[in-house]
């Protein structure tokens, strides 16, 4: 399944919002410059409820990211 998540960076939550056709917002309290994929990637695993390494990246825009979820 091929979602289509856009990242809100240093806020006080972790959060994600479903807005449905696979379009997810991603609240995560890492700042862009702190690699902030580790923290993604978890949090989408629980969400999706499939291990970490199941989910990739696809496609690594500044604010959206395109992921492959196996």
């Amino acid at each position: 399944m091929i979602i289509t998540v856009k990242v809100k960076y240093g806020t006080t939550k972790q959060e994600i919002e479903s807005f449905g056709n696979n379009r997810y917002l991603v609240y995560l309290l890492s700042k862009e410059d702190e690699n902030p994929n580790e923290e993604l990637f978890a949090l989408l695993s629980r969400k999706m409820g499939v291990p970490q390494n199941r989910i990739v990246m696809k496609q690594d825009g500044i604010h959206s990211k395109i992921i492959d979820v196996l």
